[in-house]
């Protein structure tokens, strides 16, 4: 509906005959999307028409407008018929985050799973179940499970638009699968949920030499299984078989009773490869006549490997053609260990969906690549900046004009300051005199002069205090004013 310009007006019938599904099924769903949920929010608003005759017709359906700040994602409709709703809210979650370039955690997982109802309704589920749950989402080939190539050591989760490997559209129409033997009376419903290791991740933290020591028994476990000597491999009968035994070995003898026999030629099958192998040398099957049985052995067994891991043939053909194209006559040395060291090697990141930087059943740029050279980008511009601003600074200091050299200073006697005589002392009758023609400005003369101490004695307290204080005063505006 959002795909259209104008507003939907099919009858519920039509959109039953689009969906493949029945009319009683579309009017349920139209009716939780009508709804609106906890957040109080439709996703789909209905609007009713009637005909100026009074015939009902076919209602006027949007979906609503998302807002600018809102987070979503598009999800392929054949995830939301062939997914059951857990996996579905899983696989949601996974297609969001690597949108957003976010890793996630198991315990980030377990909060978007959670129980309906029972008891534990709203609780999330256990880390088991949500182990499982993403066990059987990669299994239907919508998401691909990175194992500890994450940051930190976490898995990384790959959605896709498409499932690797083709599904049914819908779980109802999922077949019947054969009846499981009974299980015993005292096994829980869900073997993933109980107490006991997960084995299905590694092996125990130490042997039990009860039970991991090998069956020697030939009845049990087989005895040991020797090859039949068929003639084409193996020393050749000794030459010498009763050689010096209580007698140092002479000159010209060796001590090994079979050194001098030598190997026959290999009379063994010829070198046969299957039909996939031939398939991915097609790019260089002119090249092969020239290339050793040994190296071609070699090659052989490297591609049944990466065919085995999970590369198919297809992808490994693609990855020959494109290098044997770009490379400058690789011809020019050994073709074999070309093929070996640089045709088949697989390039990129730790993804295994990564294919020189790009997604291979995408042809997108892989993004973890693109993360990897934006950094390494960045990572290059900080250390050019870092060396341009040291090599300025360099430059900067060169072309300042060079400082003086400074001269020794030199010891130069100061003579001491002279010490001023006091003035004689005065008469009684003298200083009454004295403080009688006394004037404001003959006192602070006399402080500036003498200091507060003689003008003390010669003016008394009473005419030189108040002249003090004022000073003070005025001292302390002036350093106030500083």
């Amino acid at each position: 509906m959002s795909m259209r310009p104008e507003n939907c007006r099919a009858e519920v019938a039509t959109i039953a005959q689009y969906l493949g599904l029945s009319k009683t099924a579309v009017e349920r769903a139209l009716t939780q999307l009508n709804t609106a949920g906890t957040d109080g929010i439709a996703e789909v608003i209905t609007v009713r028409h009637t005909s100026r005759d009074g015939e009902g017709e076919s209602a006027e359906r949007w979906v609503r407008t998302m807002d600018e700040d809102e987070l979503f994602v598009w999800l392929p409709a054949r995830a939301a018929t062939s997914l059951p709703p857990r996996q579905l809210r899983l696989y949601a979650v996974i297609a969001y985050a690597q949108i957003r370039r976010m890793p996630l955690s198991l315990a980030e997982l377990r909060d978007v799973v959670r129980h309906q109802y029972g008891d534990s309704a709203g609780e999330p589920l256990g880390e088991r179940q949500v182990m499982r749950l993403l066990d059987e989402l990669e299994d239907s080939g919508w998401i691909t499970i990175h194992r500890r190539q994450g940051p930190r050591g976490r898995h990384a989760y790959e959605a896709h638009l498409r499932p690797l490997h083709p599904v049914l559209d819908d779980v109802d129409e999922e077949p019947a699968a054969p009846a499981a033997a009974a299980a015993p009376a005292s096994a829980t419903p869900d073997i993933h949920d109980g107490s006991a290791p997960r084995t299905a991740d590694g092996s125990p933290s130490r042997d039990d030499h009860r039970t991991d020591r090998p069956l020697m028994s030939a009845g049990v476990g087989g005895g040991i299984r020797r090859r039949r000597d068929a003639g084409s491999y193996g020393p050749a009968p000794a030459d010498n078989p009763a050689g010096p035994t209580f007698r140092p070995a002479g000159h010209g003898e060796k001590r090994s009773n079979n050194s001098g026999a030598t190997n026959p030629a290999y009379t063994g099958p010829g070198l046969q490869l299957s039909p996939r192998v031939w398939s991915v040398l097609e790019p260089v099957r002119h090249e092969l006549p020239t290339i050793r049985p040994y190296v071609l052995r070699r090659i052989a067994h490297e591609i049944g490997r990466q065919l085995q891991a999970g590369a198919g043939a297809e992808r490994l053909t693609a990855r020959l053609t494109t290098r044997y194209a770009s490379t400058d006559d690789p011809r020019r040395g050994d073709v074999g260990r070309w093929i070996l060291g640089a045709g088949l090697v697989r390039r990129g990141c730790g993804l295994e969906s990564c294919e020189s930087g790009t997604t291979w059943h995408t042809g997108e740029r892989c993004p973890v690549c693109h993360d990897n050279a934006m950094h390494a980008l960045q990572a290059a511009g900080a250390q050019q900046l870092e060396v341009e601003e040291q090599h300025t600074a360099e430059v900067e200091e060169q072309l300042q004009p060079p400082r003086p050299t400074p001269v020794p200073a030199a010891w130069v006697a100061v003579p001491a300051p002279a010490v001023s005589s006091s003035p004689p002392a005065l008469s009684r009758a003298e200083l009454a005199e004295l403080r009688a023609a006394a004037t404001p400005a003959v006192i602070r003369q006399a402080i500036t002069a003498h200091g507060r101490a003689r003008a003390t004695y010669l003016y008394g307290h009473a005419l030189v205090l108040p002249h003090l204080a004022r000073l003070d005063d005025d001292s302390g505006d002036h350093h106030a004013t500083q």
